[in-house]
């Protein structure tokens, strides 16, 4: 047992506590969760790791509060917790910010890392220190390398040429989850297409499952969360239609949700951009292809989003070519716009503009025909206005017309019909389509794994053997960072050059690097077997520990990064190295940390530094003011917030353990039963209120159990009574939750050791039944009396009483009663005239 702080003038003392505390912790590491022979159940909890730019800031300080309150209380019950942290240290803010210094990024990310770890640890978060990870490292980006080439082996990982998201400044491709509004995530500029030969995972072989797996996380991952990955992988369900052109021996399919409107198309579109458009306009005379350049030209920078929206004014080139209805043998002319993406279906649709705003805003801009093939009806019966002269498409559902052998039928028989009728003549068949595309992970920058690839004019792509892995980085001296277009890995000419390890010819490296979203895709599993050499994780630690029983980290990464590491677990699934299908069986979202209702920054002048507020009021304030500001999914304003508030309520509840004058281990049966009684309906509220996450309304129940304790102290039981002890031992073990500094030495006071790994206590139900509650008797919503009934009370009985009551009965007086609302047994509310 350690003796207690010291302090002058024996006073709460934020400074003499962390610095008591934190060496003690660093000897005993009282979260190790390897120790040999440890039979408790297990349980795992796991943080979103930082990047390693710079210290942590205040987002990182109400995570990392939030998963600790998880982890702690986990090990209160008895469970053997698993809380790693690592760092994900690739990537573009290290090699941007070794670029400005003109220094190595290896050397940046270290100094960064040692400098995020101790502020970590003077954060107090629950951490296994023995399993640190670190992506930049060779024994991490290893098995980044192995995975790929078994990925390699089954198809899953394969180059191809296509058009792709290109951030100019960057100088980088960009995945479509990494470009938001438009711009690049990183650094918000406008991202244009360019056509390069990438490197894909094939994340679209498991889309149906990526998407129908999400029922079984309905119930413990946010509703938010669940909806945005539905809407990315986008199932929706349709026919191909084939569709002939003149003077192409090939037909085109397009793919639509609709065919049952095949009769209202007038026309085709085929994207500006794609492969397709290109060969149509080859196709045409010297004119039209001239103005098809300038066209793809004066449209490639426009955004996905800008290209889709509904206000954009439509533009395009008629590229003087024909296809032909399958259904009725019209001619149908093809247009090129940038209103239809390359990457959507096969980039072209029927243009069905009675029943498609956007066909319907270009057939208008383009004086092209528009036919009503859907009998649309408002909710009176009434005929919507036609299309033509309205300007408004008509998408609702409604009765065939125009449309030869599907007349009078409704929508769902009309698209079964014509299916039917496609398929028996060749031209179509029944189909499914995604939005989610495959996903691109080559990049033109340094700072990354190297892709584990070289090429050979003999063998092709030839993967590097595993007994050859790590393929390291060159150094970063001598070689220009600066994003130029193609990898700085290129120019380090003695690296690039290699031996074919199929036929020992002459062979180059590949000179893309992963994206970093693959080092986070299967961290989880590594950190079950840091260190291990001859595999990326031991099947035994996967059976033990996986899969995640609690991921705690921001929405912003709920498609990337959660999408992402779900296909990769699923592969791993499939390659028989996991057994489970979802990799994290309950998440939880924080809000942001904001100043002044906005994020903070430098340049708004709003910015709060953690380093700062820590200075001034202690880690214990802190953290517990990112828990008491409001449930964890909530943004919290830091303007709004009080550590100072924080700090005066713990100085008060460290005196209750110093007031205590009770031996440990004395019977708190013998003590005051009300205080007892309020003790444990704390301890029984506060275990569901964690559970739900409601960790504000656990910390205001710890605020009230003080303030019950300090009376029953100053002016009851007195500081000698069992109860009073029995009470402070439970505020110090709900407290080491949120203020770790604080809990441990109000603890230690009390004549204990490791408040962080005491059981929690039992509740005994027998305390929980109260004789009698207070009933509120309002009159007009103001109170006027209270009553002393039984819990059970019923209503009409109540309302009896409550009626008779004096005060109510002077708050009457001569009035109508108009109503009275009865909530048994804690309320009766009386409405007069």
């Amino acid at each position: 047992m350690t003796t207690p702080v010291e302090n002058d003038e024996n006073r709460y003392d934020f400074r003499a506590l962390e610095e008591r505390w934190q060496p003690v912790w660093e000897e005993r590491q009282p979260f190790r969760s390897g120790r040999e022979g440890d039979e408790r159940p297990t349980k795992y909890v796991l943080d979103m790791f930082p990047y390693p730019s710079g210290d942590l800031h205040m987002g990182h300080a109400e995570a990392y509060a939030l998963g600790d309150v998880i982890a702690r209380h986990w090990v209160q019950k008895g469970f053997n917790v698993l809380h790693p942290i690592g760092w994900d240290s690739f990537g573009l803010p290290a090699e941007n910010a070794a670029i400005k210094r003109g220094i190595d990024p290896y050397g940046w990310t270290e100094d960064n890392i040692a400098q995020q770890k101790a502020s970590m640890k003077r954060y107090a978060c629950s951490f296994d220190w023995d399993r640190v990870l670190m992506t930049h490292r060779p024994d991490y980006y290893r098995w980044n390398q192995w995975l790929f080439t078994r990925l390699f082996e089954r198809g899953l990982a394969y180059r191809k040429p296509s058009l792709v998201n290109w951030c100019p400044k960057d100088q980088t491709v960009l995945a479509n989850e990494q470009v938001v509004g438009g711009l690049c995530e990183r650094c918000d500029t406008p991202v244009t297409k360019k056509k390069l030969t990438q490197w894909y995972f094939k994340v679209t072989d498991y889309a149906d499952e990526l998407l129908d797996d999400l029922e079984t996380l309905r119930d413990t991952w946010p509703s938010k969360v669940i909806a945005m990955q539905r809407n990315w992988i986008g199932r929706s369900y349709g026919a191909d239609v084939r569709f002939r052109i003149e003077g192409r021996d090939e037909p085109i399919d397009i793919y639509t949700t609709r065919p049952d409107t095949l009769y209202g198309a007038t026309f085709m579109v085929v994207a500006a951009d794609s492969d397709l458009a290109a060969e149509l306009a080859n196709g045409a005379d010297g004119e039209v292809r001239e103005e098809f350049d300038r066209y793809v030209e004066s449209v490639k920078n426009a955004s996905e989003i800008d290209r889709l929206s509904t206000e954009r004014p439509k533009t395009g080139v008629f590229l003087k070519r024909y296809g032909i209805n399958p259904v009725n043998g019209e001619r149908l002319p093809i247009w090129a716009s940038d209103y239809v993406l390359a990457d959507y279906g096969h980039g072209a649709i029927m243009a069905v503009p009675a029943h498609d705003q956007r066909d319907l805003d270009f057939a208008r801009a383009m004086d092209l025909p528009v036919r009503v093939v859907v009998d649309v009806r408002d909710e009176d019966g009434a005929a919507l206005p036609d299309p033509a002269e309205s300007g408004i498409a008509t998408a609702g559902e409604g009765v065939m017309i125009n449309s030869g052998s599907l007349d009078g039928l409704g929508k769902a028989e009309a698209i079964d019909k014509v299916i039917a009728e496609l398929a028996t003549d060749g031209a179509g068949e029944r189909s499914v389509n995604y939005r989610l595309r495959d996903w691109l992970i080559s990049r033109q920058r340094y700072w990354g794994t190297p892709i584990p690839i070289v090429h050979c004019d003999a063998c092709g792509e030839v993967p590097v053997p595993d007994d050859q892995l790590p393929v390291t980085l060159p150094a970063a001296e001598g070689l220009d960072l600066k994003p130029k277009g193609q990898s700085p890995l290129a120019a380090a000419t003695d690296w690039v050059s290699t031996t074919c390890p199929r036929c020992g010819g002459a062979a180059l490296r590949d000179t893309d690097t992963m994206d970093t979203f693959v080092d986070s895709s299967w961290y989880y599993l590594r950190y079950l077997s840091v260190g291990k050499t001859d595999g990326p994780f031991d099947p035994a630690d996967v059976a033990r520990w996986a899969p995640v029983d609690q991921y705690v980290g921001g929405v912003t990464h709920a498609i990337l990064h959660l999408l992402y590491s779900r296909f990769f677990t699923k592969a791993l699934r499939d390659m028989g190295l996991v057994d489970f299908s979802e990799p994290f069986s309950a998440l939880l979202n924080q809000g942001m940390v904001q100043m002044d209702g906005s994020a903070m920054s430098k340049s708004r002048g709003n910015l709060v530094r953690l380093s700062e507020q820590l200075d001034e009021f202690g880690v214990d304030a802190v953290r517990l003011t990112m828990a008491f500001a409001g449930p964890p999914e909530d943004d919290i304003d830091w303007a709004d917030v009080s550590p100072g508030g924080s700090a005066k309520f713990l100085a008060r509840a460290w005196r209750l353990a110093r007031d205590v004058t009770s031996e440990p281990g004395v019977d708190p049966a013998t003590g005051d039963a009300e205080l007892r009684a309020h003790t444990h309906r704390t301890l029984k509220e506060s275990q569901e209120l964690v559970e739900g996450f409601r960790f504000n309304v656990v910390v205001a129940k710890v605020m009230e159990l003080v303030n019950v304790t300090r009376k029953a102290i100053d002016t009851g039981a007195g500081p000698a009574d069992p109860a009073v002890r029995e009470a402070a031992e439970v505020v110090s073990i709900l407290l080491s939750l949120f203020a770790p500094y604080a809990a441990e030495d109000m603890w230690s006071m009390l004549g204990h050791e490791d408040v962080a790994l005491a059981t929690y206590p039992t509740v005994d139900e027998s305390l929980l039944v109260e004789e009698t509650v207070t009933c509120i008797v309002q009159v007009k919503g103001k109170v006027r009396d209270r009553l002393e009934v039984p819990p059970s009370i019923g209503e009409d009985e109540l309302k009896e009483l409550a009626l008779a009551s004096d005060g109510a009965q002077r708050a009457i007086g001569d009035a109508a009663i108009r109503t009275v609302i009865v909530r048994a047994p804690r309320l009766v509310n009386i409405v007069t005239a």
